[in-house]
Formats: structure tokens, sequence, C-alpha cells
């Protein structure tokens, strides 16, 4: 038997763009390969099992090997082989897949999503890398013979009679010259790990199983431990902590999708991990980049994502469009959600235990997404200067009494660095308020996200103003200074005072405050601090100069002793104290500026 003829293309210049265009990296080759002698495998079982082979299907695994010297690459499987004929129809004809044949007709008879290969190109990304490929193969049909089918990547083919004597198919790659990276051990290796890692059949290379064929994403969560979860991360991510906990993903209805996802370890502060999530396709490694399958808010969780029923493109090196991606995104979310949910209700103290490392998912997901907000609002805690957790529900009850201004508003005041703010924080406590602790990344966010949704309900950062303005009750504190006294203190203040980004303003506050105190807009610094963090459109005010506010309490003895001082020059060394100790407060006092005021102190003492 030999027969020459030309493959059936609409175009001469099919290979180059395969070469060059349909596959986003050239590595893949491998992966097509040998899930095609997977898929070959795999089909040989199900025939045996509905009893259309009744031969003995041995050893099933795929075996990848080179010779450096011979520049070849060799996957062999003992799966269904083919005939001439059947070359003819499956590799002759480019686009025509023989796994979407097989698995249309024996879709009634078993597990049609076992089978991976749906798009009849896989075995041409072989002539990315190759100059010739040459196929042998028997079919496991009786009285069949085998057949060898070489092209060298030109539109010509020749089948002639093949050597193979047993059931399966040997397919060898010719090296391109511009391709001898891929002929190295350690390279071959890395690529099997990468894409290979979880195919259901045994793959060999070099004498050694390198891959996992029954990861535990494919088992039902009933048949496994924590310590098989435990065991499987350190499997997909070896230099990593613990996760906290995890979800098995397992739904076949109405799209088929399998996983586990970990919530791992997150510092305080939205960071890209090394570690991502993977997609899979029946076991075989699709991408790391799973942007539109998994919520953003979710895309800082590691673990593994399977499914047939996301659309890739024609070389499975993206994601397309669907309905089902979006269906399967809100499955992620709403899976997610009650997870939390149940561990709340179960292991409250747990669950608290964990809010430092999961708040962060917990508070984007609230903000960037409604449903998931519908149902995180119950188990998402704040914490206030104290340590202590709340939820909002809970928290909304704890300072409704206290914390309400002359408008029937309730006021929630927070701290975004508990230390460089402590005065102001005693300040508050003093008066009986609480002061929540919004310090993260998000924060400035999520209290924009809590002032839209709690109605009569404001958030004001505690340094953002005085104490009696930030909770305005109408109670009016008198000062003991006259007109004409403010207005001496304010000239002197302001002579000290040279930075002109500072405004400087009387205030009458209790005597216990602190002489003066240094403040900036609320909305202004909200402004500024969303857009340091990328909040959309908040652009403009990042750019704009900081505005301060410079609060003097006119009821403060220190104030009243600058009036007391005859001579001008200690009256300004005087404001000069106060105000450096404002600065100081808000860690504004730095340089030439602070050495200054600790030499003056030194003295003082």
């Amino acid at each position: 038997m030999q027969e020459k003829g030309n493959i059936s293309i609409h175009t001469e210049n099919i290979f180059p763009i395969i070469k060059k265009f349909l596959y986003s990296d050239h590595e893949i080759f491998l992966r097509e390969l040998v899930s095609n002698a997977v898929d070959a495998s795999q089909k040989i079982k199900r025939l045996a099992s509905i009893g259309e082979y009744n031969g003995d299907l041995g050893e099933l695994k795929v075996k990848v090997s080179f010779d450096k010297e011979a520049k070849t690459i060799t996957i062999s499987d003992s799966g269904l082989g083919m005939t001439a004929e059947e070359i003819k129809k499956y590799i002759n004809q480019i686009a025509f897949s023989g796994a979407t044949e097989f698995v249309e007709k024996y879709k009634d008879k078993g597990d049609e999503k076992a089978i991976i290969g749906h798009f009849g190109l896989g075995f041409y990304s072989a002539f990315m890398v190759a100059g010739q490929v040459e196929i042998n193969t028997k079919s496991y049909q009786e009285n069949t013979e085998s057949a060898r089918w070489i092209c060298d990547g030109s539109t010509e083919f020749e089948i002639s009679a093949g050597n193979r004597e047993t059931r399966g198919t040997d397919i060898t790659l010719y090296i391109a010259e511009d391709s001898e990276e891929f002929l190295d051990e350690l390279r071959i290796k890395q690529i099997l790990e990468k894409y290979c890692k979880f195919l259901p059949i045994e793959i060999e290379f070099q004498d050694k199983i390198v891959n996992n064929p029954a990861p535990i994403w494919a088992k039902s969560p009933s048949e496994l431990s924590d310590e098989d979860y435990l065991k499987f991360y350190e499997e997909l991510y070896p230099f990593a902590e613990k996760p906290l906990f995890w979800i098995h993903l397992n739904v076949d209805y109405p799209f088929n999708l399998t996983g586990i996802l970990y919530f791992p370890k997150v510092k305080n502060e939205l960071q890209l991990q090394r570690e991502k999530i993977q997609l899979y396709s029946r076991q075989v490694f699709i991408t790391d980049e799973v942007k539109d399958v998994v919520p953003e808010f979710l895309m800082l969780l590691h673990g593994v994502i399977d499914s047939p029923d996301i659309p890739l493109n024609v070389s499975r090196s993206f994601l397309q469009a669907d309905s089902n991606v979006k269906k399967i995104n809100t499955y992620i979310t709403k899976k997610v959600a009650d997870k939390l949910g149940d561990l709340f209700k179960s292991d409250r103290q747990g669950f608290e235990e964990k809010f430092e490392n999961i708040g962060i998912f917990v508070k984007y997901g609230m903000i960037s997404d409604e449903k998931f907000y519908d149902r995180a609002k119950d188990y998402c805690l704040v914490q206030n200067t104290d340590g202590k957790l709340f939820t909002l529900n809970e928290y909304a009850e704890f300072v409704q009494a206290n914390q309400k201004d002359k408008n029937d508003d309730v006021i929630y005041l927070y701290s975004s660095d508990v230390l460089a703010q402590d005065g102001f924080i005693q300040s508050a406590k003093k008066r009986g308020y609480d002061v929540l602790k919004l310090d993260s990344v998000l924060d400035n966010h999520f209290i924009n996200m809590l002032e839209q949704k709690i109605v009569k309900t404001h958030l004001k950062r505690v340094d953002a103003d005085t104490i009696e303005k930030l909770i305005d009750n109408g109670i009016v504190i008198e000062t003991i200074l006259s007109e004409e006294d403010k207005n001496t203190i304010k000239g002197i203040f302001e002579e000290v005072i040279s930075d002109k980004s500072k405004s400087v303003v009387l205030e009458a506050m209790p005597v216990d405050e602190l002489p003066a105190v240094i403040t900036q807009n609320e909305f202004m610094r909200r402004m500024t601090d969303m857009s340091r963090v990328g909040g959309g459109g908040m652009g403009m005010f990042g750019a704009m100069p900081n505005n301060y506010i410079v609060s003097v309490n006119a009821n403060h003895p220190s104030v009243s002793k600058i009036l007391q001082t005859s001579e001008a020059a200690d009256q300004k060394k005087l404001a000069k104290q106060i105000y450096d100790l404002a600065l100081l407060s808000q860690n504004m006092l730095t340089g030439a500026e602070l050495t200054a005021f600790i030499q003056r102190t030194a003295v003082a003492l």
C-alpha cells in the first residue's frame, strides 16, 4: 500500500498561519498531541465498557520520548489507533474533528465529556516546531493493517504501510532548526507538568509518571478528608502557607463544572499573587487568566476550575464571551457567599479569627457585586479600635443611641491609622463615642458603599474635624474669649504659620481638648485617598493640593496664656509650639522643623 495526495484545505497558506498565528505559544504543541493520545486511550476504554471492543486493554499510558541526536520527539499511545482510511478522514481533512464525531456517535452510551479534543486542528500544532511529522498507527479493529503517514509541512502527504504491530499510535516530530529548544529534557518535563499534570491517563516521560490522573477535584467531596485538600494545595503551590479553608465546586446542570477554590492568607492590601486560579478543560490545563470565569473580587483565591462548557477559541488559548461563562461566574459568586455564611453561622469565633485575612474578599465583593452584597451584609464584620468585632447590624445598634447628630443622623467615626490618630481617638472616647478601625486599601470605597446602603448614616474620619463638629448634637459651647481676643489670636497664628495651604479658625472646644488640631475636609480627603487606590473618575482629586484647617481651641489655657504674654516674640513662640504640637499629632512635623521643636522642648524642660 502506498499513496500520495494533497491535504484537503482551502488555502495553501494554512501551515504558516498555524505556525505563526493560531497558537499563542509554541509549547502548546505538546499539550495538543498528548491530549490527542489521551483521547485515543479514553475512546478504547469507552468501547470496551460498552462491549464494542473485547480485546485486552493492556497498559493505557501515554509515553513521551525524545532523541537529541536524531532531533525527534515521539508521543506514543495504546489507544484506538487508525486505519489508512481514518487517517485520510481525520488528518488530511483539516478541522474535521474525530473527537466531535466520536462524541456524537456514542453520546447516549456514556460520558462524552471524557473526550478532550473538539477542534480537529490540535494535531497540526506539531508543525509549529517540526519540519516533518510522521504517524505510525494500527487500528483496534480486527483484520486491519498498520499505516504510516508523513508530511513535511506542505500540503503534500504520503501514506504507506506502517510497522506498528500493536494497537495504538506513534507520532514522531522531526524538530525544525528554529525549535531545537524543545529537544531538552527539562524543557519537555516543564511543559508536561504545566499542561498535562492532571490528564486522566498516566503520562510517562524518562521512565517516570509525570502526572496525577485522578486529581481530587474530580472526586466527590464525601470521599475526601481535610488532609486530602491540604495535600492537593501543597501539590499546586509547594511554597505557600496553608490555606484558611476551601470550597469544593461540583455542578452538572445547567453547565458542567468541578474544582476547588482555596482562601489563602492575604495581607491587608490588594496585591498580584504568583499563585493563580488554574483553568482546566477535562483535566487539560488551559490558562491561569480566569478573569471572565471568576468574579474579579475572587481573583486572589487559589485553586482549580475545570469545565468542558467554558468556550475557548480554536487554539484553546483564550476564553470567548458566552452565556455559560456568565452563569459560571454567578454560580461561583453564590457558592463563595454561601460558604462564608455557613462558616459564620456554624463557628463565629473561628470566622472572626479568619476575618483579618478574608475581609478583603468580603469587602471587595460587596463593593463590586450587588448580589454578593445582599448575602454578605449579614456576616461582614467591622472592628473598633478596641478590637471588638461587629456585624453591620450589630454595630448600627451599638452606636444608635449615642452617636446621633442634631438631624437625627447616625455618625460612624473611624480611624485609618490608629497609632497616628490616637489623640483624636482619645478625644472621641472622652465623649463616650466609639471609633471603627478602617485602615485597609479598600476601606475608602467600602466607606462610600456603606453610606449609600445604610440610611441616615454618615462615616467621618476621626481626625476630619473637631469632635464637636464631627458629631454636632446642637449643644453650643461658649468661648471665654471676646471677639477682639479671637482676632488677636488668629492674627498671631496666621503670622506663625507660613504654609498657605493651612487656614486658621478659632473654635469653642472643651478645656480638656488639645490647644489646636489640624484637620482636612472629609469629602476632599476621601476623594484624594480614593484616587490613590484607583477610584474611577477620582484622578482630578489626586492632582489637587491638600488644604487643611488649623482649629485653635479658644478655651484652652495655653491659648489664654498667649494673650497674657506681653512680648510679641514670646506670643509667637507659644503659638509656634502649639502649632507644632498639632502638626506632630498628625505626623506632619518632619525634618528641620521637627528638630527645632525637639530642641525648644528640651530647653523648656
